[in-house]
């Protein structure tokens, strides 16, 4: 196929899918279940966080977009800009699955990142498609001057997988810049483990392969979907999406990276979140040189079948992101992470609540705004509190809610959403260090749709999904047996951000 025909086809779906979304978008922004503060697409179905980077001023999110589907199908790439992380506008979409190397039907645009090289944006994604030989994926490259329109590489692909590498479980390019050399990291899978290669090039066009840079014995799953590897500090950090490894969705390394010989060598490691719908997040270096992370806010584990894929598909979407995080490592080389300072600017002052000390010896409601979208951080004096196990219920009506359970005799804390909206089920577990401890700080975030809880600093988090009804709006503590003493609660009702469908710009 001539060049001047690939771009008029992928100018026409382009075209086609833009035109889809601004005829939709309103109506999509009248969904009830729509999240207030969180990112979610104009319309359609969104997963991974793709190409988060900093240009020319302001911050430009991409995101693996089906526009003409609330479910995952026909990948695209959709694309939005902010100047603060919180307000987006959405830009017409980035990516069309118009060439040979991307045109599965079941595939696609796949995921990737951005980077800047010379005042122009490039983007490397990944391929998928079917030749007869069934899914084949490949490494692309595409890239921007003006930041709105991109133009498809001629050369792509311009990374197949290797010969010991199954075509289907190559993806997810992750490239960065490290002491004046290019580098990509890229999921994979030999003998049926897992895989991160490491890729060097001079000018993001055409790549060298250099070695394994990192590798799972069996112990972390089959493929590392979505990997992410980035310096913090004098330390390196690998993160991924582990399939294969039981209810892990989001693990991290920490370590020292060889950038001579491409190898990674790990120290510690752990949970990015612990919760049900935290997966594939992806991280970028903000201006003022913070680390800042962002996951998308669901998982695979709850759709497998049409029926399944959440509440939402009825009004013409499904998916947001978390809340962007601040990432840092503590001293003893673990991930920490916290809300981004920006959130702050949605914070209503006025009607803020405000506690300096409560104790709970059975059930006690505490009010924060509407009950639906805020800001909630508190302390639990561990040297006062006598009861074993303390709960708290978010998005409570009557006997409903989702329960939050400080299980302080078994250090353990515990989400269940089992009773919560009616449709949900399940529960995230993770332990609880308590040693030397005389306090115990948490941060709550809660929008229309989700909760993400922040415990100890950031060292444990819980992210999951709450399709509640708008009516449970309850915030109560409980206990069963002796008290739970809290200190120093302070709740922010949080404004809710105009709905990114209704700043569709149609270029």
């Amino acid at each position: 196929m001539s060049t001047l025909m690939s771009n008029q086809i992928e100018q026409q779906m382009l075209l086609r899918a833009n035109g889809f979304i601004a005829s939709h978008a309103s109506t999509v922004a009248e969904s009830k279940m729509r999240q207030r503060y969180h990112f979610m697409g104009p319309a359609g179905w969104i997963n991974d966080p793709n190409g988060l980077v900093f240009f020319r001023g302001q911050y430009h999110f991409f995101y693996q977009f089906n526009p003409y589907e609330p479910f995952w199908s026909h990948m695209h790439w959709g694309h939005a800009i902010s100047d603060d992380l919180v307000h987006w506008k959405h830009l017409p979409i980035a990516l069309a699955p118009s060439e040979e190397y991307e045109c599965h039907p079941r595939g696609g645009c796949f995921s990737g990142s951005a980077i800047e090289k010379d005042g122009r944006l490039y983007l490397i994604y990944t391929g998928t498609s079917n030749h007869g030989n069934g899914f084949e994926q490949t490494q692309c490259v595409a890239w921007t001057d003006d930041g709105i329109n991109f133009v498809k590489y001629e050369g792509n692909p311009v990374l197949s997988a290797p010969q010991e590498v199954p075509t289907d479980f190559f993806r997810d390019p992750k490239v960065f810049e490290h002491e004046g050399k290019y580098f990509l990291v890229c999921g994979a899978q030999k003998n049926g483990r897992a895989q991160a290669l490491l890729y060097t090039s001079p000018d993001l066009l055409h790549w060298e392969f250099m070695n394994v840079l990192f590798e799972s014995r069996g112990e972390w799953g089959f493929m590392w979907e979505c990997p992410d590897f980035f310096p913090l500090g004098d330390k390196w950090v690998f993160v991924c999406s582990p399939m294969g490894a039981g209810e892990r969705t989001c693990i991290y390394f920490v370590g020292d990276f060889d950038g001579r010989r491409g190898r990674f060598y790990p120290q510690t490691s752990g949970e990015v979140d612990w919760g049900l719908d935290f997966y594939a997040p992806q991280s970028f270096r903000a201006p003022d040189s913070r680390r800042i992370m962002v996951g998308w806010a669901n998982g695979w584990d709850w759709m497998p079948t049409w029926k399944d894929w959440g509440p939402t598909w009825r009004d013409g979407w499904c998916g947001a992101f978390g809340v962007p995080r601040e990432v840092a490592l503590d001293e003893k080389l673990h991930l920490v992470s916290q809300p981004i300072r920006e959130l702050a600017s949605l914070r209503d002052a006025d009607t803020k609540t405000e506690i300096d000390s409560l104790i709970v010896e059975s059930s006690c409601d505490v009010p924060v705004g509407d009950g639906i979208s805020y800001d909630l951080s508190f302390e639990i004096d561990l040297d006062s509190t006598t009861t074993r196990c303390a709960a708290l219920l978010l998005r409570a009506k009557g006997d409903l809610g989702l329960l939050v359970e400080c299980d302080i005799e078994n250090a353990e804390l515990r989400l269940s959403r089992d009773t919560a909206d009616g449709w949900s089920a399940g529960v995230s577990r993770s332990p609880l260090c308590l040693m030397g401890k005389s306090q115990l700080d948490v941060r709550i975030c809660v929008d229309v749709c989700s909760v993400e809880l922040f415990v100890d600093g950031g060292r444990v988090v819980h992210s999951i999904n709450d399709f509640a009804p708008l009516e449970n709006n309850e915030i109560r503590f409980q206990v069963d047996d002796g008290q739970l003493v809290i200190k120093n609660l302070v709740g922010y009702p949080l404004k809710a951000v105009t709905d990114p469908a209704l700043t569709f710009e149609l270029h």
